[in-house]
């Protein structure tokens, strides 16, 4: 099966302030703020929300393709993905600029002073699926991205025929009213967070009915409480998955995403597809950084069943001639 996940590929460059950035705020100066803070430790760490998205679904033994714009300081990043299964030869990349990156400094309080350079991510605009795919893709994903090129992307989808998920998420402050409902037209599923449902039936004038309407599978996160599946008619509610071990959420909706779509790809019923989401997002919760968690399909099906009936659904990951005829 051909899957095109779409959106952004960055670099996180995660630092740490051992002290409290409100100690240097001066009220009467913050018209003329000029301040260096010394951070102890900087990580870097491979993330964009499409290449976490494809990263997870290459863990859950697809072998989804990347599309997006890079700059000349991918190669690195490229060899990575590859190595864990996803193909990046849908990838662009402009060698007059840098990847995208994210550039977070984080107090003792957790507060956070952070930059976005979009680099070569404002190229997207500039290409199409037929530009880089020979062919019809069974499923595209539309996730966050340069705001034209998920226009563009969702306008070639409907011309084209081609199955899409339309995943907003972070561009939806972004996005206008009329943007995101002409975007979402066509769409065999909307992934989004409650707060972001919220801005979108603000935006529109739609009503959560209304969207349900629209869209023939609406899921909306919950975060520790889990996720909202609207299917025919019906409200399938999806707990989270169990863990005593969180670190960090960044990154937790984008591999919820890629266990959904492993899910809906194989046929399984909705909630059995939520509730794989939800471990695949329990396993990044559990680490530092997005790309930084790894585990078998066998331990992966035995912890499912520690707490969920999958009917012996799951079984079909462990097949490898299944596979390879998913990949």
């Amino acid at each position: 099966m051909d899957i095109i996940v779409t959106g952004s590929i960055a670099y996180d460059y995660l630092m740490r302030f051992p002290g409290r950035f409100t100690d240097y705020f001066i009220r009467e100066q913050l018209h003329q703020v000029s301040l260096s803070f010394l951070v102890d430790e900087m990580t870097k760490h491979w993330g964009g929300v499409a290449a976490n998205i494809a990263f997870n679904m290459a863990l859950m033994g697809l072998r989804p393709r990347l599309m997006g714009t890079v700059g000349r300081d991918f190669p690195e990043y490229r060899a990575w993905l590859e190595r864990v299964g996803v193909d990046t030869s849908t990838v662009r990349q402009i060698d007059e600029v840098f990847t995208a990156s994210f550039f977070a400094n984080t107090d003792l309080d957790n507060n956070q002073i952070a930059s976005f350079y979009t680099g070569a991510m404002s190229y997207a605009k500039n290409y199409r699926l037929a530009d880089v795919f020979d062919g019809k893709p069974d499923l595209v994903m539309i996730s966050p991205n340069d705001p034209q090129a998920m226009s563009n992307l969702a306008q070639e989808c409907r011309e084209r025929g081609i199955r899409f998920i339309y995943d907003p998420s972070q561009q939806v402050p972004r996005l206008s009213g009329e943007e995101l409902y002409r975007d979402m037209q066509g769409a065999y599923a909307l992934v989004v967070n409650a707060y972001e449902a919220e801005i979108i039936c603000k935006k529109t004038g739609q009503t959560l009915d209304d969207l349900r309407r629209t869209i023939e599978i609406l899921v909306i996160t919950q975060g520790a409480r889990g996720s909202h599946i609207y299917h025919n008619g019906d409200l399938i509610e999806v707990p989270a998955f169990p863990t005593d071990h969180i670190k960090d959420p960044t990154g937790v909706g984008d591999a919820f995403r890629a266990g959904l779509v492993r899910g809906l790809v194989a046929g399984w019923p909705m909630k059995l597809a939520g509730l794989v989401g939800a471990l695949c997002a329990t396993y990044v919760l559990e680490q530092v950084g997005t790309q930084n968690h790894s585990y078998s399909l066998p331990d992966f099906v035995q912890r499912f069943r520690a707490h969920f009936d999958d009917e012996g659904r799951l079984d079909s990951l462990l097949e490898p001639a299944s596979r390879l005829a998913a990949s």
